[in-house]
């Protein structure tokens, strides 16, 4: 299910009409946009909660946007702005289904949002202490967010039992994509930092020495990935297989639409859809 709500949350930050509705309240420059709409269900929040919270970006990175993006738009436009943005393109998306058909996908996905356990998920949440979207569209996005969000906790609590820190993790992917994804790169960590945890992970035998990634280190993001899908998989009991395949089905021309927002080549991090 991760495949097919992940992309419906991330038209956030690839659609340029999300972009446009965070410039419209004082965000401009993406990473202003992006730290402000994703922190500000935390409200207005220093670096440190969401340096730990968002996980892999480095602290003076963080500590650049936060808080001073609270001068430029308080939390409550951040939302309002970050809604829109993601309602318009959206909108965009999918006009050419049918409104029944998105009335159902948001009844359906924020029947799971509501199942979700946010015990320790701490922007999981946030986000689902929102209020609930009044239109179809703003409903499906924000389940879609909650999900995404309580996922993503459960992602950085296995990468943490794993003994994983951010640039480790970082470093470690980098090496099974086999080629140097921008958006991993640039998350703010110095080349020794890098270079340090490149040391780590080969004295841990998760990378040869010449930074290959080694069948340690399949193994283990392996192992991540499975903590963090059981970790995830709660919503999801509530649902009959029934409940979950309508479910899918209606997602998928949504998420098919999403996905053509991702430039070709690039490694924004998405699932890939089944089929």
């Amino acid at each position: 299910m991760w495949a097919y709500f992940e992309p419906v949350h991330a038209v956030t930050y690839l659609h340029p009409r999300a972009r446009a509705a965070y410039e419209a309240v004082g965000l401009r420059g993406y990473w202003r946009g992006y730290f402000a709409g994703r922190a500000a269900p935390l409200g207005a929040t220093e670096a440190a909660p969401v340096v730990a919270a968002f996980f892999t970006f480095a602290p003076p990175m963080v500590a650049r946007a936060l808080p001073a993006v609270w001068r430029l738009a308080t939390p409550q436009e951040a939302l309002r702005a970050r809604l829109t943005g993601a309602v318009q393109a959206l909108a965009e998306l999918t006009y050419e289904l049918p409104e029944s058909h998105l009335v159902e996908a948001a009844d359906l996905l924020e029947r799971a949002a509501s199942a979700a356990q946010t015990a320790g998920r701490v922007l999981g949440a946030a986000n689902a202490a929102l209020p609930a979207g009044e239109y179809p569209l703003a409903r499906l996005w924000q389940a879609a967010t909650t999900l995404r969000e309580h996922r993503g906790d459960g992602h950085v609590a296995a990468l943490v039992a794993a003994g994983l820190d951010p640039v480790e993790t970082l470093t470690a992917r980098v090496a099974l994509d086999g080629s140097p994804p921008q958006y991993l790169l640039g998350r703010g960590w110095s080349e020794e930092q890098w270079q340090a945890a490149r040391e780590r992970l080969t004295e841990h035998c998760w990378l040869t020495g010449d930074g290959a990634a080694t069948d340690d280190a399949r193994a283990g993001l392996q192992a991540v990935e499975d903590a963090t899908d059981r970790a995830a998989a709660h919503p999801w009991r509530a649902f009959t297989p029934h409940d979950t395949d309508r479910l899918r089905e209606l997602l998928e021309p949504i998420a098919r639409s999403c996905h053509t927002l991702v430039p070709e080549g690039s490694p924004v991090g998405l699932p890939a859809l089944p089929g």
